[in-house]
């Protein structure tokens, strides 16, 4: 079997690392013969930090699966964006203090540093000056921006997508103006070629059409010789759709998104509480 593991909200905790229990469960599962996964929206480089300091070894689906890496730290699969398509709303974005946005490499995740400058102001507006439906989301943004391994900031991005050399895998915008951002979904959505999903309701992801985390676990199943049915998955946000849509068996979280426990076979316990290893358990066990 194989066994796809979102990262943000399912297999790291609330401190951005993998606890013991779930550690556990995946050395179980894998001695077992399984093949464990990620699959993440992170770079490979945050993915495989928190595998290495767990002391796991696993493929991974990376940039909601615009990268597919193996073990061994070989591509097999690399899907990046048309730098000529995106950088017109990129330079629309720069222009517009309300979106703080991220441009991912096969290794790095560029910010400017204005916009680092202004997510940091947004870090330290009181409680009643942010929105109680968001609060929870700005604070889960900022945590998660400032855990990133591969973060380098820049005075222009300029400097980052006029390098011929330099492939861009994925955009990220967030903001909580949501009718900004969906300004900006709505600016992304008009170029062919491009697919616009979210982790969160205040963020978009930019990524090629044929990257999604779908076709990574799908490719990874076809390397590895594993029909569709026997393979599961387990995640807690839109992004992870497109492989809950592929898998033959689903595992939502207790903190997942309504729309993926709708579709889910199982719910697990959340992110904070070792749902993964009660995720592996249950679908070890099960008949």
């Amino acid at each position: 079997m194989l066994i796809a593991l979102d990262m943000d909200g399912t297999l790291l905790n609330e401190d951005g690392g993998i606890s013991r229990e779930n550690t556990e469960a995946i050395l179980h599962a894998q001695s077992l013969g399984h093949i464990v996964m990620i699959a993440t929206g992170r770079s490979y480089m945050d993915a495989e930090r928190q595998l290495r300091l767990a002391g796991l070894e696993c493929p991974v689906v990376s940039l909601n699966g615009a990268v597919v890496t193996l073990p061994d730290r070989t591509i097999a699969a690399s899907t990046p964006l048309n730098k000529e398509d995106i950088i017109p709303l990129l330079r629309w974005m720069n222009e517009i203090p309300e979106l703080y946005y991220e441009v991912y490499t096969e290794d790095n995740v560029y910010v400017e540093l204005d916009k680092r400058v202004r997510l940091e102001k947004l870090s330290a507006l009181k409680d009643d000056e942010v929105p109680e439906e968001v609060s929870w989301l700005l604070k889960a943004m900022i945590d998660q921006q400032f855990q990133q391994a591969a973060v380098t900031y820049v005075e222009s991005m300029e400097e980052i997508w006029s390098k011929e050399d330099n492939l861009i895998y994925k955009t990220l915008a967030f903001s909580l103006n949501r009718e900004l951002l969906k300004e900006a979904s709505t600016r992304f959505a008009s170029i062919p070629g491009l697919i616009i999903t979210a982790s969160h309701v205040n963020n978009i992801e930019i990524n090629h059409k044929d990257a999604n985390k779908g076709n990574g676990v799908g490719m990874l199943a076809a390397h590895y010789g594993i029909p569709a049915g026997e393979v599961a998955v387990m995640g807690d946000s839109y992004n992870d759709l497109p492989m809950f849509e592929m898998a033959g068996y689903r595992i939502a979280m207790e903190n997942a998104a309504p729309i993926l426990k709708e579709t889910a076979d199982f719910i697990t316990l959340s992110n904070t509480e070792h749902g993964v290893a009660a995720g592996l358990k249950h679908l070890l066990e099960k008949p």
